[in-house]
């Protein structure tokens, strides 16, 4: 029985590590969450409930109550108010907006920097950038490996923006961590454990895709992977499931979006690209995950996607790109969000009221 002590409002630092140390002692893994109000403490692992009983009657302890949800450290139980993150001095999550931006792979210094500059201009806050891409087919372009990864970083570095990039094998996490500001786990990664326990281990944001026959629950569960670790810096998103519409390359399941928010603290994005496989459906897709309430969206731009080594029908233009931007704005500052655009938080314009029907 995985369980979760609430500390009163009046326990003292020492009440805290007693917690912490009897729970130790119980055989079980503490995880502390510090919130605005009231401090809960994790206590994971299979006990009976005379852990229970014994843990209430600690200095300190308001009341301890069990974990219903299979995922734990991911739960709106163990930490009720939403995780906001801070990436390079970008905050992500609650009710901040960040769109993440760039080519599917990195093919060149060329490319990347026309696509970089693009981004960067239209307000972009995150530079993405593929540099090890798992294909379906063994015969496509792979990516540039560790060359691709040196790119990325002088590129951020260039035009001073957090930059995020796939790592798909546990032996490449080191060497994606030296160059890179976040992880980002692919769909067909989500359910790759070893990976997920890899990057646990760091201490750099982990941005996990759900995989397209994968459950919101499933997607959590690989969260639990990474912040079992001690990683608590972990982001979700929502890129399309597969079911039997031949009209777009997946599903976007826009419901999840809410769902996950209801049951889970952590940010979560959308990726429109991957669920829409044309260009053309990617704004649309977009806007109604920002007004379905996502943290902000992962979207492909390509300066001459004809070209491109890896999904160019999907690639939106850099012109379109900034139409969009100003798009995702609008729909933002109506569901009260605030937009990051040029690494700089926008504050919401006060909406006027609207008044009532008429009688």
């Amino acid at each position: 029985m995985d369980m979760i002590v609430v500390l009163k409002s009046s326990a003292t630092d020492v009440d805290e590590q007693r917690v912490v140390e009897r729970i130790r002692e119980l055989g079980l893994v503490p995880h502390s969450s510090r919130g605005e109000f009231r401090t809960i403490i994790g206590a994971i692992g299979d006990k009976t409930p005379q852990a229970c009983q014994q843990l209430e009657q600690l200095a300190g302890v308001d009341e301890v109550m069990a974990i219903t949800q299979p995922y734990k450290l991911a739960s709106r139980e163990f930490h009720e108010a939403d995780t906001i993150l801070d990436v390079c001095g970008i905050r992500i999550g609650g009710p901040h907006v960040n769109i993440i931006a760039g080519p599917c792979a990195i093919e060149s210094r060329e490319v990347l920097f026309d696509v970089a500059s693009a981004v960067k201009d239209a307000g972009a806050s995150i530079l993405r950038g593929g540099a090890y891409k798992p294909r379906s087919s063994p015969y496509s372009f792979s990516g540039l490996g560790e060359e691709g990864l040196k790119l990325l970083k002088e590129a951020g570095t260039a035009f001073s923006m957090p930059t995020i990039t796939e790592v798909v094998d546990p032996r490449d996490v080191e060497t994606v961590y030296e160059y890179a500001d976040m992880f980002q786990i692919g769909a067909r990664n989500m359910q790759n454990f070893n990976l997920l326990l890899e990057v646990g281990k760091t201490d750099k944001p982990v941005f996990i895709k759900r995989g397209l026959a994968a459950s919101v629950t499933e997607l959590l569960m690989s969260a639990e992977y990474v912040l079992s670790q001690g990683n608590h810096r972990v982001i979700l998103c929502e890129r399309g499931i597969r079911t039997f519409a031949e009209e777009t390359r997946f599903t976007l399941d826009v419901a999840a979006i809410p769902v996950i928010q209801e049951r889970s603290h952590l940010p979560v994005f959308v990726d429109p690209s991957h669920a829409a496989g044309k260009r053309d459906l990617v704004p649309a897709l977009a806007l109604a995950g920002i007004a379905a309430g996502a943290s902000g969206a992962i979207v492909e731009v390509h300066s001459c996607p004809e070209r491109a080594l890896c999904d160019g029908p999907q690639a939106v233009l850099p012109h379109n790109f900034v139409t969009l931007m100003g798009q995702i704005k609008q729909v933002a500052e109506i569901v009260g969000h605030r937009v990051t655009l040029w690494g700089r938080e926008e504050e919401p314009k006060p909406r006027p009221a609207v008044g009532g029907w008429a009688g």
